[in-house]
């Protein structure tokens, strides 16, 4: 894990999620790692394409993650599966993000920090066709949260351990509303990214576009 470059007691620290937050992986991303997943079960697990692609949803439904399913079920070695599913020999091309985000993050009061259930090489690399891993003091993946994904209690007692601050000090932006809703839960601010009409209370500011990560930096006093 990329380590801070400084650890002030009382500095606020933005966790950013990456995958639908940071940048659109909808389009061309998510139905890529989909995709990649199925043909891993299908290789290595010696199914049919359609019960690879069902056993796949079943292990993400049922724990969270298709790996952990995997783990738990068929000894699959977790960096093995990680390598061989987030494999993007064209990522440039499937991007989309805002270019203009680049500037808002740049000048938010605080530490920045990627806080994703991907890979940690695969987040570097979406981070560097951005532009933008310069940006962030730490980027933490899922090696690096002990291969539990968010909204498991571990994954963010193992990030708040890395950026040295106590959860009232985080400011969490994400758009998957569980995820906020177990960092809420543990004292953190959280920043919900979504087109949603309403809020629940788990939720301190919305944000229908990450362009308008202004509105939200009231939270970082």
């Amino acid at each position: 894990m990329q380590q801070s470059r400084s650890r002030p007691s009382r500095s606020c620290v933005w966790l950013f999620d990456l995958d639908n937050t940071l940048h659109d992986a909808s389009p061309h991303i998510f139905p890529h790692i989909n995709r990649s997943m199925t043909e891993y079960l299908v290789r290595h697990l010696g199914l049919e394409h359609a019960a690879a692609d069902h056993l796949r949803e079943d292990y993400w439904r049922r724990y969270g993650a298709t790996l952990l399913g995997l783990m738990r079920h068929h000894g699959t070695d977790p960096a093995h599966f990680l390598h061989h599913t987030h494999q993007f020999p064209e990522l440039p091309r499937m991007l989309v993000f805002e270019r203009a985000l680049r500037g808002l993050i740049k000048r938010l009061p605080g530490r920045k920090v990627v806080f994703t259930n991907a890979p940690r090489a695969y987040a570097l690399a979406v981070l560097d066709h951005m532009n933008a891993r310069q940006l962030f003091d730490a980027v933490i993946g899922i090696e690096a949260l002990g291969l539990a994904p968010k909204p498991q209690p571990l994954a963010y007692r193992r990030v708040l351990r890395a950026v040295g601050v106590p959860a009232h000090r985080c400011i969490f932006v994400e758009d998957t509303l569980e995820n906020l809703r177990a960092g809420k839960a543990l004292g953190m601010k959280t920043v919900w990214v979504s087109r949603s009409p309403s809020a629940p209370a788990c939720v301190d500011v919305r944000l229908p576009s990450i362009l308008q990560l202004r509105r939200a930096v009231w939270l970082a006093r």
